[in-house]
């Protein structure tokens, strides 16, 4: 039973860059150039769950990632790893946009898209971490949703689900259609080939504006918002050392213990 998929994709800053380099003025978050874009972590598991069911049953994979401004040799490694279309949401009005105005944008995307079996998403963005776009878009569509998936088969026309608990795991089976979010216990995603690059730069993606979708541009991106944000600052860390002296390390050890004692944490 070939089953189509749907992957949400966020081409964000190198999580893997120096949290130095980032700097934040008037609420906004900055990115030097030289930090390059790529796909976020969890969305790649996403994929990869995707593409592991592609292999096992067939099917189809849309990746369809929302934006502006998208680096096409990054978007496009959706292509080169297998997927069979890519899908931007590419304009202006949908920058600066929250989780519910993110999510609204996705679910009617999805909506034109059409007919779709799983949805898949990461278990949340590698630059904000809030984790509410997935659920969001299954609450907007009106279909279960399954989180924190490390494990993902079909069986018997169902997704049966390996979800990851603070203790393991548990087997959940859930009816078509649905969305899944997947955590890192899936795997990484595997490499492009040679054949899977050049047959991706001959691909084009579909380019969707607000319009596109049904929506005006004051319901996406920051116009769109239904939080506010307050602050956003980096954390001031501050540490304070004391050298613990004495004439032999024994004495060191009983000054050390006795300080310990009247902080109360021995």
């Amino acid at each position: 039973m070939p089953i189509n998929m749907i992957v949400c994709c966020k081409q964000v800053p190198d999580p893997e860059a120096p949290p130095t380099v980032f700097k934040v003025t008037n609420n906004k978050m900055t990115v030097p150039p030289d930090i390059k874009p790529v796909i976020g972590q969890y969305e790649e598991f996403a994929l990869e769950a995707a593409l592991k069911i592609k292999d096992t049953v067939g099917g189809k994979i849309t990746a369809l990632s929302l934006g502006n401004n998208f680096v096409r040799d990054v978007i496009k490694k959706t292509l080169a790893v297998g997927s069979d279309e890519l899908i931007l949401m590419e304009d202006e009005a949908f920058e600066g946009g929250d989780s519910w105005s993110t999510a609204n944008a996705l679910a009617m995307a999805i909506k034109k898209i059409g007919e779709y079996d799983i949805i898949f998403c990461g278990r949340q963005s590698s630059d904000w971490d809030a984790g509410q776009v997935g659920l969001g878009i299954a609450e907007i569509l009106g279909i279960p949703a399954v989180t924190l998936a490390r494990k993902v088969e079909i069986t018997d026309g169902k997704a049966k689900v390996e979800q990851v608990i603070p203790d393991g795991y548990r087997s959940v089976e859930v009816a078509f259609p649905t969305l899944i979010t997947v955590t890192s216990e899936l795997g990484a995603l595997r490499y492009a080939t040679l054949k899977g690059i050049m047959a991706a730069g001959k691909k084009q993606p579909v380019v969707w504006k607000p319009a596109d979708i049904g929506l005006e541009p004051s319901q996406v991106g920051a116009a769109g918002r239904r939080s506010k944000l307050d602050k956003l600052f980096q954390p001031v860390k501050e540490a304070k050392c004391e050298i613990i002296e004495g004439e032999t390390p024994a004495e060191a050890g009983a000054n050390l213990a006795v300080i310990l004692r009247e902080a109360k944490l021995l």
